[in-house]
Protein backbone atom coordinates (compact mmCIF):
# COMPACT_ATOMS: atom_id res chain seq x y z
CA UNK A 1 0.00 0.00 0.00
CA UNK A 2 2.78 2.47 0.83
CA UNK A 3 4.36 1.79 -2.57
CA UNK A 4 1.14 2.89 -4.29
CA UNK A 5 1.04 6.07 -2.24
CA UNK A 6 4.72 6.77 -2.96
CA UNK A 7 4.13 6.34 -6.70
CA UNK A 8 1.32 8.88 -6.57
CA UNK A 9 3.45 11.31 -4.54
CA UNK A 10 6.35 11.05 -7.00
CA UNK A 11 4.08 11.43 -10.04
CA UNK A 12 1.46 13.69 -8.47
CA UNK A 13 0.34 15.22 -11.76
CA UNK A 14 -0.28 11.80 -13.29
CA UNK A 15 -1.75 9.62 -10.53
CA UNK A 16 -4.15 9.60 -7.60
CA UNK A 17 -5.12 6.78 -5.26
CA UNK A 18 -8.64 5.43 -4.86
CA UNK A 19 -9.55 3.37 -1.78
CA UNK A 20 -12.21 2.48 0.76
CA UNK A 21 -11.76 4.36 4.04
CA UNK A 22 -13.31 3.73 7.44
CA UNK A 23 -13.45 6.95 9.46
CA UNK A 24 -13.22 7.21 13.26
CA UNK A 25 -17.01 6.76 13.54
CA UNK A 26 -16.99 3.54 11.51
CA UNK A 27 -18.46 5.04 8.33
CA UNK A 28 -16.94 3.54 5.16
CA UNK A 29 -16.63 5.59 1.99
CA UNK A 30 -14.80 5.23 -1.30
CA UNK A 31 -12.24 8.08 -1.59
CA UNK A 32 -10.10 9.57 -4.34
CA UNK A 33 -7.01 11.27 -2.93
CA UNK A 34 -3.91 12.98 -4.25
CA UNK A 35 -1.27 12.04 -1.63
CA UNK A 36 1.06 14.82 -0.48
CA UNK A 37 3.40 13.19 2.07
CA UNK A 38 3.65 10.58 4.81
CA UNK A 39 3.07 11.68 8.41
CA UNK A 40 5.06 9.04 10.26
CA UNK A 41 4.68 5.32 9.54
CA UNK A 42 0.95 5.06 10.14
CA UNK A 43 -0.70 7.84 8.11
CA UNK A 44 -0.43 10.20 5.17
CA UNK A 45 -1.61 13.65 4.19
CA UNK A 46 -3.50 13.98 0.95
CA UNK A 47 -5.83 16.26 -0.96
CA UNK A 48 -9.25 14.59 -0.75
CA UNK A 49 -10.95 15.23 -4.09
CA UNK A 50 -14.38 14.85 -2.47
CA UNK A 51 -13.92 17.36 0.34
CA UNK A 52 -11.60 19.54 -1.74
CA UNK A 53 -9.19 20.00 1.17
CA UNK A 54 -6.14 18.33 2.73
CA UNK A 55 -7.03 15.41 4.98
CA UNK A 56 -5.08 12.94 7.09
CA UNK A 57 -5.60 9.23 6.36
CA UNK A 58 -4.58 6.34 8.63
CA UNK A 59 -3.14 3.43 6.66
CA UNK A 60 -4.87 0.85 8.88
CA UNK A 61 -8.24 2.34 7.86
CA UNK A 62 -7.54 2.08 4.10
CA UNK A 63 -8.65 -0.93 2.05
CA UNK A 64 -8.61 -1.95 -1.61
CA UNK A 65 -6.22 0.83 -2.68
CA UNK A 66 -5.56 1.34 -6.39
CA UNK A 67 -3.53 3.87 -8.37
CA UNK A 68 -5.66 5.65 -10.97
CA UNK A 69 -4.85 8.18 -13.72
CA UNK A 70 -5.42 11.67 -12.33
CA UNK A 71 -6.89 12.81 -15.65
CA UNK A 72 -9.97 10.65 -14.94
CA UNK A 73 -11.08 12.88 -12.04
CA UNK A 74 -12.25 16.46 -11.61
CA UNK A 75 -13.01 17.97 -8.19
CA UNK A 76 -15.32 17.50 -6.53
CA UNK A 77 -15.48 13.72 -6.76
CA UNK A 78 -18.60 12.35 -5.12
CA UNK A 79 -17.81 10.31 -1.98
CA UNK A 80 -19.65 7.00 -2.20
CA UNK A 81 -20.69 5.24 0.99
CA UNK A 82 -19.55 1.60 1.09
CA UNK A 83 -21.60 -1.06 2.85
Amino acid sequence: MTALIQKSIRQHEDFVVEFSYCDSKGKKTRRVVSPIRFLGNDRFLGLCLSREEPRQFYLKRCEAMEVQPACNYVMPVQAVEVA
